[in-house]
């Protein structure tokens, strides 16, 4: 579980946006979103052959990347 050291005097809004920022560095935002619903097992396949292909895609239109 992240947390955030308070420092003496630190107000609270600078406090809330450094712990947002540590959680968003350890991706607890993203696995949020993704447990959000449930996604079937052909669905998430499905998802992940349209990211694979559009990195294909964009690889054949740029070559040197």
């Amino acid at each position: 579980m992240p947390y955030v050291k308070l420092d003496k005097g630190e107000p609270l809004d600078k406090v809330l946006r450094k712990f947002k920022r540590l959680l968003e560095r350890e991706g607890l935002f993203k696995e949020l979103k993704k447990r959000e619903y449930y996604e079937k097992p052909t669905e998430r396949r499905r998802k992940k052959y349209l990211k694979t292909m559009k990195k294909v895609a964009y690889a054949k239109r740029h070559p040197e990347a």
